[in-house]
């Protein structure tokens, strides 16, 4: 599927509440980022942090036109893509689409990610994955 070049970032959660659900971290020795309103994803965003560990994020909707509302209705909270860092977006997306994903929406700027161009695909073997532009 991915090659070398594919570089594990987070995986993400849906979740309701960024707070409630953080607790159990922070009460773990987790530390949690400021959250983060994306307008363009219509969700709220924060990432939990702690040292030789992955990064998770927790995703939640701003209002019920949210598109994380459909995950957290089918599957409540739940983990629901793992992202992974590429040197280019471009060239990524293209050899997954030659693997059969489904790229769903052209690249966008992620305000919790500094900016940087994301996009999410989808393969019925793999699930949702999301690429980062370094």
């Amino acid at each position: 599927m991915m090659d070398a070049g594919f570089k594990f970032h987070h995986i993400g959660y849906a979740v309701q509440d960024i707070i409630k659900t953080a607790k159990y971290y922070l009460n773990a020795g987790w530390s949690l980022t400021d959250i983060q309103y994306d307008l363009t994803q219509n969700t709220k965003i924060a990432f939990l942090v702690k040292e030789n560990i992955p990064l998770i994020e927790l995703v939640a909707p701003i209002d019920e036109t949210s598109p994380i509302i459909r995950t957290l209705e089918k599957s409540g909270i739940t983990p629901y893509h793992i992202c992974y860092e590429v040197d280019d977006i471009e060239k990524s997306i293209q050899k997954l689409i030659n693997q059969r994903f489904i790229k769903l929406f052209e690249p966008v700027e992620a305000i919790a990610l500094d900016n940087r161009k994301i996009c999410y695909l989808y393969n019925r073997d793999v699930g949702l994955i999301e690429i980062l532009s370094k």
